[in-house]
């Protein structure tokens, strides 16, 4: 498919001396007044060089492009030229392109297979699966489902926290309040009991605290009952974390967490010492970050025990070692912010030319409408809870509309998840929120379902359109494009076309939301053409046209919502 901006910016530097193709096509400009053409370029910036006022050069090189077949019209107003693309073959263009892609449209392969990292999830093993684990969650599915969608090689991990203190006071609390029928019927929330009962006994008996530190010790010198239970927590943790991913559709390259570089730290803490980084401090170990505007960062304790810093700088190391990355990202919440800056820089210090190469992703937090949430004070809303509550309202809302579809336990799955996960991707990532039943649920206005709601009906049209939509789309590029040229046709096709530089749009700055948004506007200007234009009309060649749009705009919704990790039902 022709690149317009790239194609006028080429007609442009033909006609204007002194600027590239490449400089002119980062000056074109897409109006947001459609009455202003489709681009316009701002003469201004030639008018020291040329030695004449910008509405002269404008109207000078509007004059120039006029014969251009690429072009309806091109006017000149002030300082500005405004193309007004041929929209018949504009349409011609675009959607024999989406035709012969179909579920490729959008994707490509700038990604040249390189190797991306997407860490993302990470929940604490032993703890529950919270509302508060959903941003990392989805928000990293959808940007590896972005990468991968544009040719990069990507790899999914899953950081599990199953290494530290927090185990030394759960091993202490089973052994003291523990069954291990209880564990095994419901482990999060038998497990979170535990650690909440630990904590309220501890406020009255400190000496508890110097027990899990001791057990934890233990742990790490491999102390087999230790390891037994730590393991038997992690592995029940697991079960129960898969059957959220699994109805959350998401799934791990790698589970490797904390504990998988327990062997690997000793490398990094002889590295530090070797590089003279590593400082002594009141017994513990620290590296000095003072030049670089960082408070000091703890490397080992006094009792020689490491921390979540060690840890991420040997897994970073690992990876690099292990999978060569391009990138390796980190979508972790904005509290970690300090945390990463350190050990990144520590990285870099260490004299790792990649270090630049590890992003962390920042995401804003949730809080409850009573407060914020607490895994210690056992305030949580479990994921699982929320997942299944929004299912269960949707199926009640299919029966009490009577919605058209095949089996309603399925599609109320696909739309009560994708509500969910919709509501998580449609605002910036860094903005922090606060959960609310209503709003998750709230199936009106710019939602999940509303625009899966409009792809089941762009999928209507198909449906009824029979063997006439197969013979249509079959023969997209030789189809009378004279019938599709409306506004509200044309605006349409103005979106889906944006839509892979959306996606590119999208990677580049790691903001899954770019998609959601624009989604939902295509979304709105296919159902206005739907309203504006009856689609179904016994002219034949009318009736293609129509149809090869309605496909376009039904594909591009299915492959933006799949992007977002969202499954698209075909009949609601």
């Amino acid at each position: 498919m022709i690149n317009f901006k790239e194609k006028i910016a080429a007609l442009l530097a033909e006609a204007v001396e002194g600027l590239s193709a490449e400089e002119i096509k980062d000056m074109l400009e897409i109006p947001t007044d459609s009455k202003m053409g489709d681009y316009a370029f701002p003469c201004f910036k030639l008018a020291k060089a040329l030695r004449k006022a910008p509405p002269i050069i404008a109207q000078d090189i509007a004059a120039k492009l006029k014969e251009q077949d690429l072009f309806e019209r091109v006017e000149n107003v002030n300082a500005y030229v405004n193309m007004f693309l041929s929209r018949k073959f504009f349409m011609k263009e675009l959607l024999t392109a989406v035709t012969a892609e179909k579920e490729n449209y959008g994707s490509s392969d700038v990604g040249k297979n390189r190797k991306v990292i997407v860490e993302f999830s990470s929940p604490n093993i032993a703890k529950p699966f919270h509302i508060g684990h959903i941003r990392s969650t989805v928000i990293g599915n959808s940007i590896y489902k972005i990468y991968d969608f544009l040719g990069y090689d990507t790899v999914r991990i899953n950081h599990l926290g199953d290494y530290g203190t927090q185990f030394g006071k759960m091993i202490v609390a089973y052994r003291k309040w523990g069954r291990e029928e209880d564990v095994t019927n419901e482990p999060i929330k038998t497990l979170l009991g535990y650690y909440v009962k630990f904590h309220e006994e501890a406020e009255k008996d400190s000496a508890l605290e110097d027990e899990a530190r001791a057990v934890f010790t233990r742990l790490e010198n491999g102390e087999p009952e230790e390891v037994r239970l730590w393991q038997w927590f992690r592995d029940e943790s697991l079960k129960e974390f898969n059957r959220v991913y699994k109805m959350l559709g998401i799934e791990f390259d790698s589970y490797a967490g904390e504990s998988f570089y327990s062997d690997k730290m000793e490398r990094i803490v002889n590295m530090l010492k070797e590089k003279n980084l590593m400082v002594e401090s009141e017994g513990a170990q620290i590296v000095e970050l003072e030049q670089y505007n960082m408070s000091p960062a703890l490397i080992m304790k006094k009792d020689g025990s490491t921390l979540y810093i060690t840890r991420d700088i040997a897994a970073a190391v690992y990876r690099k070692e292990h999978y060569d990355f391009y990138k390796n990202l980190y979508i972790v919440a904005s509290q970690q912010n300090l945390h990463f800056q350190q050990w990144i820089k520590i990285i870099e210090l260490l004299g790792y030319d990649w270090a630049q190469d590890c992003v962390h992703i920042p995401f804003g937090l949730v809080s409850l409408e009573e407060g914020t949430m607490s895994t210690r004070h056992g305030r949580v809303v479990f994921l699982e809870e929320v997942l299944n509550r929004a299912v269960n309202q949707t199926k009640e809302i299919i029966i009490e509309k009577n919605v058209n579809t095949d089996n309603i336990d399925e599609t109320a799955r696909q739309v009560g998840i994708g509500a969910v996960i919709f509501q998580e991707l449609s605002n910036n990532r860094i903005k922090d929120y606060v959960f609310s039943w209503d709003k998750v649920l709230n199936f009106e206005g710019e939602t999940g379902p509303y625009v899966q709601y409009t792809h089941a009906r762009a999928a209507s049209v198909l449906r009824n359109a029979g063997e006439i939509a197969e013979k249509a789309l079959a023969r997209a590029s030789g189809a009378n494009m004279d019938y599709v040229i409306g506004d509200s046709a044309y605006e349409l096709a103005k979106l889906i076309y944006r839509f892979p530089e959306i996606v590119v749009d999208a990677a580049e700055k790691y903001e899954p939301s770019i998609v959601t948004r624009h989604i939902v506007d295509i979304a709105q200007s296919f159902n206005k053409f739907y309203h504006d234009e009856h689609i179904l009309v016994d002219n034949e060649e009318e009736k293609t046209a129509k149809i090869i749009l309605s496909f376009a705009a039904k594909q591009t919704i299915k492959n933006g919502l799949q992007l977002l990790g969202m499954e698209v039902p075909e009949r609601m």
